[in-house]
């Protein structure tokens, strides 16, 4: 049975109101020299970073951690040569095998990355676990009262005829789009000091606030639960470095009843790389077929079958550009592109700018092609 939109909107927006708190927290800095406000500070972790920057104390950046782990890898290498010309060709797999995701017993290999954009966001490093059922950032969270369209999908439809449309939709083409996000960790170091379990949640909604011949309906909100299982990585590729890989179950979809419902269901991989200011993560996907009764078949041909995010940080400016595609040709081959800048504007209030061209703005067009243009504030971005 498909729940109604209000219980969909109305328990997300609880948890953010909950969750607000929790997020400033973490994302505010007290003023410089001010130890008081630093006996305010909630969560542990936090007071101690807040004491640390009261007292000119600053932690090793993730170079040196880098360096670090380095050192007491190859440290540890030497002193196992031994042993390792004497094991069998199983022992030796075994023991690659594991160096991906096993426990680091060793602090200096466990910190790698320590401060990086991605430990920043995800807790990779040992040292940087925050433990349990504390609200952090996810996807960025904004509001954008002008967000353009350049053509109105006002007939949506799908190859089953229950979730095609009828009767036309009056749009106007320029509407408010906003967007919350949320995580939080519920389990941590699964495997010994590794292996943390993360469930999040993304609600975006596109409001035809202008469009008074209609009553200013909401057009869209879609509503994305998910549950992930995150590794900590340490590897080289080119100049980036590997911190993370995850695997989850995700679920999206718009809480409407037929014509107008669509959903899926997905089994998420993620692989995060970073350096210096910038971070890129690679997301295939394989969906979780809702057998006869679905409401869009063919999603994955216009949705896609995996994306690429790169976000760059730079003077107090971030920029993202994400990209998807179906994998593959001809007649299946659709795809999209998505760029985010976040600037300053005062103190921490922050514009910010959308583009997006392609089909699946939302899951209501994910079979129609249109270019989007929005602008308005931001609270939170990707870092």
């Amino acid at each position: 049975m498909t729940p109604s939109r209000a219980a969909l909107a109305l328990f997300p927006l609880g948890l953010a109101a909950a969750a607000g708190p929790a997020i400033a927290q973490s994302a505010g800095t007290p003023a410089a020299g001010n130890i008081d406000a630093c006996a305010l500070v909630e969560v542990d972790a936090d007071r101690l970073a807040c004491y640390d920057r009261v007292a000119g104390r600053h932690s090793r950046n993730p170079a040196m951690a880098d360096a670090a782990a380095e050192l007491a890898r190859q440290n540890r290498e030497a002193a196992s040569e031994a042993e390792a010309a004497a094991a069998t060709r199983g022992d030796r797999a075994r023991s690659a095998a594991s160096d991906l995701f096993a426990s680091e017993p060793e602090d200096a290999i466990a910190n790698a990355g320590k401060g990086s954009l991605l430990d920043s966001r995800w807790e990779l490093a040992k040292d940087s676990k925050l433990g349990t059922f504390n609200f952090r950032a996810y996807k960025p969270v904004y509001l954008l009262p002008a967000f353009w369209s350049s053509d109105q999908n006002e007939l949506p439809h799908s190859p089953n005829p229950r979730n095609t449309a009828t009767e036309p939709q009056v749009l106007d083409a320029i509407e408010a789009k906003f967007q919350i996000s949320f995580k939080t960790k519920a389990w941590e170091n699964l495997f010994g000091d590794n292996g943390d379990v993360w469930m999040g949640y993304t609600q975006s909604s596109r409001w035809q606030v202008y469009n008074g011949e209609a009553s200013r309906p909401f057009r869209e909100t879609n509503y994305e639960p998910e549950i992930l299982l995150v590794f900590r990585n340490n590897y080289s590729l080119g100049g980036w470095k590997g911190r993370m890989a995850a695997v989850g179950i995700n679920h999206q979809s718009n809480g409407r009843a037929d014509p107008l419902s669509r959903s899926w269901n997905r089994v998420m991989f993620n692989v995060g790389l970073d350096r210096d200011n910038w971070a890129v993560t690679f997301r295939p996907w394989i969906r979780v077929s809702d057998g006869s009764d679905d409401d869009n078949p063919d999603i994955e041909d216009y949705m896609g079958r995996g994306d690429v995010t790169i976000v760059h940080t730079i003077g107090g400016h971030e920029l993202s550009l994400m990209a998807r595609h179906s994998l593959r040709g001809g007649d299946r081959s659709h795809g999209a592109i998505g760029f985010d800048w976040g600037f300053p504007i005062h103190n921490t209030l922050r514009g910010h700018v959308q583009v997006f061209d392609g089909y699946g703005e939302s899951l209501i067009d994910y079979n129609h092609r249109s270019t989007y243009i929005g602008l308005g504030i931001s609270l939170l971005e990707w870092f």
